[in-house]
């Protein structure tokens, strides 16, 4: 079935799980605002998209207030503080599963607190966490995309240490189409926080038995890494391009990358959606941007560039707009960056926009699920580099490198747009993609996310590192960006390769629109 645009008149939220989209709209419709939504549909992709994200992953938000203020929350957690060279030694690489890459501490409860902290709202955290507890207990039906990722991955997941087998192979077979998966250990997790509160993640009885597991699965987060952890508040980047100011995560994430993008991109000439002026500038501005973000972006407390600025400089970022050829592609690729995520975003009457993205890096994380609490613990830190110094090189409490990035924007008009994408290095791309399509080109919201895509490097499940495009484009494209150099590979049909995206508007007069990606399990719940 062909998806349209969706719209309401008194509050939307969308998700790439259509269960955690009902989540949080039956939270605006019993009250709450669009941040109390927010954290119903995070929860609930917990438990209902666990390959995708869990509580024990990191997350980054964007909040867009009535009053017009922007701010974010960074709930990203760093390296234990025994996640050292020595621990280590004799390896080449940090491993990508198991209790040596669960190395950094969740901040993804965090984040939620500090959210609900400066939101205003009133209902309480029984409420915002019920349909993930119901869901967690009495179990919910395996989708299509999680039943493949189970069947490509049990076999690397169920040697890990820890309760995967028994959460997601009860049978001794990965859960299929259809099967109920049950979690209620997370379920009992989830009634502690609400009882407790959020802060008990980290400190209090359950943040001791989260320790307690972490230790005896051979992880080195410890009670003392998870009690010294917090939230931060960092300012978020921002750009203006023609008709809207643009605003993104600050480092550790790659936000960065995905505002230089759209600002070279508004400098460049492209007359037409889907031609080669808009996907081959597009992706000539990505490798730009690439190329600044793999040298500087990383954990703020190891760099003195300053980001801002080079947002804030026209001549700079014309003169990055020049170095790109209309009629030649930069010869690529450059070292490529992993990620599974779940972006998702809400919009209430008063005003109020979210985007926010959690994830657990790789498939399952590091494919550690706690026994007693029921929690995938993520393989963030698996992107560390095992070097005394240079770039995302491991030290105790530094925070690795972050795909994760939630984007918004306002417009001129008082229009607000919420959207995102999981995807690793495919985020800022994707990004780029809708927003062009719907921003520049006035392209339909939803038809702006299923028209087809193109994604440069390597992204979730996949090792090229090609320009890789989708059917659908007009034939003639791919010649031409063949000819112009590009590396280019065909994937056939759309496909989850190039990212579960989303987005919400708040137009002018208070109404919304919102879309999901037929690349997912989404939906777009509005009233």
């Amino acid at each position: 079935m062909e998806l349209t645009t969706v719209t309401g008149t008194r509050g939307i939220v969308t998700a790439p799980h259509r269960v955690a989209a009902e989540a949080g709209l039956a939270v605006l419709m019993d009250g709450g605002n669009a941040v109390e939504a927010t954290v119903a549909v995070a929860a609930t992709l917990a438990v209902v998209y666990p390959h995708m994200t869990a509580i024990g992953g990191d997350g980054f938000w964007l909040i867009r207030e009535p009053d017009g203020a922007v701010h974010s929350v960074h709930g990203c957690g760093g390296a234990a503080g025994r996640a050292d060279l020595a621990l280590y030694a004799g390896l080449d690489a940090v491993p990508t599963r198991g209790p040596l890459a669960a190395n950094t501490v969740a901040g993804t409860i965090s984040g939620w607190a500090a959210a609900l902290e400066s939101s205003g709202g009133t209902l309480p955290l029984e409420r915002l966490l019920r349909d993930a507890i119901r869901h967690a207990g009495e179990g919910v039906a395996v989708t299509a995309g999680g039943a493949a990722i189970a069947a490509a991955k049990g076999a690397e997941l169920r040697a890990a240490p820890g309760a995967y087998a028994a959460v997601f192979e009860p049978e001794g077979r990965p859960l299929a189409e259809g099967d109920v998966l049950r979690n209620p250990a997370l379920a009992e997790t989830f009634r502690t926080l609400a009882t407790e509160g959020l802060d008990s993640f980290y400190r209090g009885e359950l943040a001791a038995a989260i320790a307690e597991d972490l230790a005896a699965l051979g992880s080195p987060v410890s009670a003392a890494d998870l009690a010294a952890h917090r939230a931060t508040r960092p300012q978020p980047l921002s750009v203006p391009i023609r008709g809207a100011r643009l605003y993104n995560s600050a480092p550790p994430t790659q936000g960065f990358a995905s505002l230089v993008i759209l600002a070279l991109f508004d400098r460049l000439a492209a007359d037409g959606p889907g031609g080669f002026a808009h996907v081959h500038g597009l992706v000539e501005a990505t490798k730009q941007a690439f190329l600044l973000r793999d040298a500087h972006v990383g954990d703020p407390a190891y760099t003195d560039y300053d980001f801002q600025a080079l947002l804030d400089d026209p001549q700079a970022l014309d003169a990055m707009a020049a170095r790109i050829d209309p009629a030649r592609a930069l010869p690529w690729p450059q070292p490529p960056q992993w990620g599974d995520t779940c972006w998702f975003g809400a919009a209430d009457g008063e005003g109020c926009v979210v985007s926010s993205i959690q994830s657990t890096y790789f498939e399952f994380g590091s494919g550690l699920v706690l026994p007693r609490s029921g929690i995938v613990w993520q393989n963030r830190g698996s992107s560390f580099r095992l070097a005394e110094t240079g770039w995302n090189a491991l030290k105790p409490g530094r925070k690795p490198f972050h795909t994760l990035n939630p984007a918004l924007a306002v417009f001129e008009d008082e229009r607000v747009m919420a959207y995102g994408t999981m995807g690793g290095e495919g985020q800022p791309q994707t990004q780029a993609a809708l927003f062009s399509r719907y921003a520049r080109y006035g392209a339909d919201l939803q038809a702006a996310i299923s028209a087809p895509r193109w994604l440069l490097g390597r992204t979730w499940g996949e090792a090229t590192t090609s320009l890789k495009l989708e059917d659908g484009f007009d034939e003639a494209l791919y010649a031409a960006l063949a000819q112009a150099g590009h590396d280019v590979e065909r994937v056939g049909p759309p496909t989850a390769t190039m990212g579960h995206a989303g987005a919400v508007v708040r137009l002018p007069g208070g109404t919304f629109e919102g879309a999901t990606d037929p690349r997912s399990d989404g939906g777009v719940a509005a009233w």
